[in-house]
């Protein structure tokens, strides 16, 4: 088992009813591949809740396959389409990545509680969670 879960990487093969990548796209995926999409929870963009249980980049079971996930730094992974990012050529990969997980971290309240422009905001964390907060 190989850990990782803040993965920028070449699109190498899709899926038949893949609409938003081809074959030679620059893709991220953050911490999970994959999740029911149906419960109250992915109704509302809360994955990590999945009231059947969402599938992580590593050390979880593919849903569809039942092969396990091997991580950001295996050779390949299986991703569902809608855990997808698209990642413009001229963005830095290695400068991308964290945003996936400690980006999304810090920005995802900063978005739910309003803050912006003229609010005062606070940002406690070690490594990734403090290296990109707001200045």
């Amino acid at each position: 088992m190989v850990p990782g879960h803040e993965i920028v990487g070449r699109v190498t093969a899709v899926g038949s009813k893949v609409t938003k990548f081809k074959v030679g796209d620059r893709a991220a995926v953050g911490c999970i591949v994959d999740a029911c999409g149906a419960c109250s929870a992915c109704s509302e963009d809360l994955h990590s809740y999945c009231e059947k249980g969402y599938v992580g980049t590593y050390n979880f079971r593919e849903k569809d396959t039942g092969e396990p996930t091997y991580g950001g730094y295996s050779t390949h992974i299986v991703v569902r389409e809608a855990f997808t990012l698209r990642v413009p050529d001229n963005l830095d990969p290695a400068r991308t990545a964290p945003l996936l997980c400690a980006g999304i971290t810090t920005y995802s309240p900063f978005k739910q509680w309003g803050a912006g422009p003229g609010k005062k905001v606070g940002v406690v964390g070690l490594g990734g969670l403090a290296t990109l907060r707001s200045r």
